[in-house]
Order: structure tokens, then sequence, then C-alpha cells
């Protein structure tokens, strides 16, 4: 017997830190989830692993090289209205070059690529996924795990 719901997805959020303890956001347009701020990422292609992924949608979408250390929450996501489900690799990423900035290489799906503190990251995701300028349901669940990281606020050379 067919199922009426499609097959669930793999997705990978790629939370890119710099050395001032910030994180690369967007807010996103055109797909599910438009208007809700998010880390880049994307649909894990087949044979990558989540770190690759990772490393592939943060170039492809800001430009920025990016080194991952490893895997900080792996989430559960159900978008009821949107009839999609999702599990979502949340990996941490160390921008290589320290000196390069975003940019928006994909403006149909974000409107743009800011730095912000974590603190920004929590207060917005409390808000909840279906608050309008809200984080993605990922991302909020994400930080439903994460509490407040320690590693949020060691540089580069501490987490190495």
């Amino acid at each position: 017997m067919a199922s009426s719901h499609p097959n669930v997805r793999v997705g990978v959020a790629a939370i890119v830190k710099n050395r001032a303890g910030q994180f690369v956001v967007g807010r996103r347009k055109g797909a599910h989830g438009a208007g809700k701020w998010q880390f880049p990422g994307g649909h894990l292609e087949f044979g990558e692993t989540p770190q690759e992924c990772a490393q592939r949608e943060t170039l492809e979408e800001t430009g920025l090289a990016v080194t991952p250390l490893g895997i900080l929450s792996v989430t559960n996501d159900v978008f009821t209205a949107d009839n999609k489900h999702y599990i979502t690799f949340c990996v941490l990423c160390l921008r290589e070059d320290d000196t390069k900035e975003p940019e928006n290489l994909e403006p149909n799906k974000c409107e743009g690529w800011y730095w912000k503190d974590w603190s920004f990251v929590e207060e917005t995701a409390k808000k909840g996924p279906d608050a309008e300028d809200g984080f993605f349901l990922p991302i909020v669940n994400m930080t439903k795990q994460l509490g407040s990281p320690p590693w949020v606020t060691l540089d580069a050379g501490e987490t190495k």
C-alpha cells in the first residue's frame, strides 16, 4: 500500500563561527520557511557526509570555505503545514579565512548573510518556529537540545 506522505529527507545546517564568537545567519526566501532566520545548509547528497555537505553548501551559498569541527546535534523536524519531514544534522564549522566575509551567492534563496552573536540565535529561536521573525524549525529544535553551549566563546585556536 502506497503512503500519502513523502519520504523523510536529510538536511544539513552549517553553524559557521568566527573567532569573535559570531555566527553566519540569513533569512530564507522562496522555499518552505520563507522569512525565517537560518544557517547555511541544504540537502545531503548521495554518498556525502554531513560534514562534506556543510562545507559544500556554505561555499555555494556564502563563498566561505569552512572546516567542520563536528556534529552538534541531530534534529527531527516535521513541517506539518508543508507535509515535509527532515532529519537535520547541525555541523559546527570554522571559517578558514578570518578576513573573508559571507556573500549572498543565492539571492533567490536568501535575503543576505550576517554575523550575529549566539545570544541572537538563542533569543530568536525561543520565539518558536511560527514566529514571523523566528528561526527555521531545525534551528529551534537544535537550540532546545544544546542549551548554552560552552564552545560559543572559544576562539578557533582553542577548539582544535
